[in-house]
């Protein structure tokens, strides 16, 4: 079992009407979906590692969500978990994706040579700009279910790949329960360090065990690439880079990613990928091609504007307080959190205040399951970009981050989760 609760065969000694969670009171998309007769159906399925129905939904049962805030509620455990109960996991990517049906296939396309513009974001207002994505590797379960010594397998077949990259991505891998402290001072002050999973989220689904063991993070030498070992996924991929030149970013990104991807291949060891679902990940929200893009930018005076709340509202992004003592409002992006959206349409899709949409900018690259965000930081922004982690988490004193999708539809232009460059508001009349 991947973490301590009563998903023991004894369970079925009680009638399916007996075991059947109340979710009354809860808003994500599991709930939503999970009916007493799917439950019934799949309860005493599991899959070949052992991975059961209640495993996959424990995570949505013990966290009910929010009443304006949904989550997935719901996580695989191996990469045979999306077939094993397809009945649950199906309409749940139905609904979370915008109407993706079990009959679509994905495209993925990451030839940045398509990325048309976004080498010319304003310096004075982008602070930094991120890509990032996750992968999983064939072969072995899924944080929430591996066994430390499958974990250990991931973390050194991870180190054996990365250390052979060369050129603009050699690096260096730094294993978390065996770094020192200057190391760690280090990854903190460039922003690369990833903490312990304390979201609820993460560990009802048991990816916070045995931590820190196999855990770690690669970065290249010019710390503009890294990757992320054992965390929510297997692996994940982030490019970087202070400035506006998202255009350089997403280069480094897809080239990286791809000269790390036929290195496992001729390991032997190829990425979880199938023609439905593209790139398998642990949380149905990143399936596809896991992409998400963001910049952070400094808007001065924004966040006094009288209309500051309709701003957001229109460029469907979700403020949250980052400075000392504010709440955050929302929820990182590894927790798969998302507000209800309309299913794509022709041209822009009406203005929504959601956290997180599938699509990137560039037609070509319109995945799954693609999240784009905009962090927007106040007047008492520091000169250096706040953490760069998936889990969005600014340092600016009474700064605002605020994180979002952009228009759905072709030839949208910029990389902007928006689509548009971003520019400075009026201050308020």
């Amino acid at each position: 079992m991947p973490f301590g609760n009563t998903h023991n065969k004894f369970k079925l000694n009680y009638k399916p009407e007996e075991e059947y969670p109340d979710l009354t009171k809860h808003n994500n998309h599991m709930a939503k979906a999970l009916t007493p007769e799917i439950y019934k159906k799949l309860r005493d399925k599991e899959t070949p590692s052992g991975f059961t129905l209640d495993d996959v939904i424990q995570t949505g049962v013990d966290n009910p969500g929010h009443p304006f805030i949904m989550t997935v509620g719901c996580v695989a455990g191996d990469e045979e978990s999306y077939q094993v109960f397809k009945d649950l996991f199906d309409p749940i990517i139905q609904d979370r994706h915008g109407g993706y049906k079990p009959t679509d296939k994905h495209k993925t396309d990451l030839n940045h040579e398509n990325l048309k513009g976004g080498d010319d974001l304003d310096p004075n207002y982008v602070l930094s700009s991120r890509v990032r994505t996750g992968r999983s590797i064939k072969g072995y379960t899924l944080p929430p279910h591996c066994s430390r010594g499958e974990r250990r397998a991931v973390e050194k077949l991870s180190i054996e790949a990365l250390n052979s990259l060369t050129g603009e991505f050699k690096g260096k891998y730094y294993p978390l329960k065996s770094m020192t402290e200057q190391e760690q001072q280090q990854l903190i002050d460039d922003h690369f360090l990833f903490d312990k999973p304390v979201s609820p989220l993460l560990l009802a689904s048991g990816m916070a065990r045995d931590w820190p063991d196999a855990r770690g993070i690669w970065h290249n030498d010019n710390k503009t690439f890294l990757v992320w070992v054992n965390e929510e996924d297997h692996l994940r991929v982030i490019s970087m880079q202070k400035g506006g030149n998202m255009k350089e970013v997403f280069r480094r990104f897809c080239v990286g990613l791809q000269k790390i991807e036929e290195i496992f291949k001729k390991a032997g060891h190829p990425f979880m990928w199938n023609e439905h679902l593209g790139y398998v990940l642990t949380c149905p929200s990143n399936l596809g091609t896991g992409l998400r893009g963001g910049v952070h930018v400094k808007l001065a005076h924004l966040s006094k504007h009288p209309k500051f709340e309709e701003i957001l509202t229109r460029l469907r992004l979700q403020k949250r307080g980052t400075g000392p003592g504010e709440p955050k409002m929302g929820m990182s992006a590894g927790e798969g959190t998302t507000r209800p959206i309309p299913p794509p349409s022709m041209g822009r899709t009406p203005p929504t205040p959601n956290h997180q949409a599938c699509e990137d900018n560039t037609p070509d690259l319109r995945p799954a399951q693609g999240r784009g965000g905009i962090s927007v930081v106040g007047e008492h922004a520091p000169p250096t970009p706040p953490p760069l982690s998936v889990h969005e988490g600014g340092t600016a004193s009474r700064g605002l981050v605020a994180t979002g999708a952009p228009a759905v539809g072709p030839g949208m232009g910029t990389v902007t989760s928006h689509g548009a460059q971003p520019s400075p508001c009026p201050p308020p009349s």
